[in-house]
C-alpha cells in the first residue's frame, strides 16, 4: 500500500467529536486511526487537545539512579552515625570506668557525692 504525499486538514468540529466517542468507548484510537486514515500519534495528539479524561496532567518522574544515589547517601549518613555514636559510647565508658577507679583509690563514692550535689 502507497502512501500519499497528499496533506489532510480534520476540521475541529471532525476532531472534537471523534474525541467525545473515544471519551464515551464507542470508538478506540486503532478504530479512528483506520476508519481516517490517520497516525494514531495524530489521534493522541487530539487527545491530549482537546479531550478532559485524556489531558496532559503534570508528571513527576523518579528515576531509579536518583533512588539509589539518594538510597547510598542515607547509608553512609547513618553509617556516620554509628560511628559517632560508638565513639560517644566509648567515651561515656572510659569516663564511668575512671570515676569507678578513682573512687576506689581515694576511698569516696564519687556518684553518690555528684548525686547529692545536685
Amino acid at each position: 500500500m502507497k502512501k500519499s504525499n497528499v496533506q489532510r486538514v480534520f476540521d475541529l468540529e471532525l476532531k472534537l467529536k471523534l474525541v467525545k466517542q473515544i471519551e464515551k468507548g464507542e470508538l478506540r484510537v486503532l478504530d479512528v486511526s483506520r476508519i481516517y486514515g490517520v497516525s494514531l500519534t495524530a489521534v493522541y495528539k487530539w487527545l491530549r487537545k482537546y479531550s478532559e479524561l485524556y489531558a496532559n496532567k503534570n508528571r513527576v518522574i523518579v528515576e531509579s539512579k536518583s533512588l539509589s544515589k539518594k538510597n547510598k547517601e542515607q547509608l553512609e549518613q547513618i553509617k556516620e552515625l554509628e560511628r559517632a555514636l560508638g565513639q560517644k559510647q566509648m567515651r561515656i565508658d572510659y569516663l564511668e570506668k575512671l570515676v569507678e577507679t578513682t573512687s576506689d583509690r581515694i576511698g569516696v563514692d564519687i556518684e553518690k557525692k555528684i548525686k547529692r550535689l545536685s
